[in-house]
């Protein structure tokens, strides 16, 4: 009958305390929400960068292009 108690020592020697978190919890909610909303406004900064350096497409009538019907926009024929 000794073994329990002897088990139920070492069990409890095991034990690690409990580790607190360097912040409150709503810290650190508040620093990812605040990470998110820098990387928005950085992806805002560079809204629509590909169509200010993409170059038009011009379309000349009778160049023998049977998609051409006489548009500068190539998207226009839909």
């Amino acid at each position: 009958m000794s073994f329990m108690p002897t088990a139920a020592a070492l069990a409890a020697a095991g034990v690690e305390p409990v580790r607190e978190l360097p912040m409150s919890p709503y810290v650190f909610g508040a620093t990812s929400f605040g990470a998110f909303l820098v990387l928005l406004v950085v992806l805002w900064f560079f809204r629509n960068t590909a169509a200010k350096y993409d170059k038009p497409v011009r379309v000349r009538p009778g160049t023998g292009d049977p998609g051409a019907r006489g548009s500068a926009d190539p998207g226009a024929h839909h």
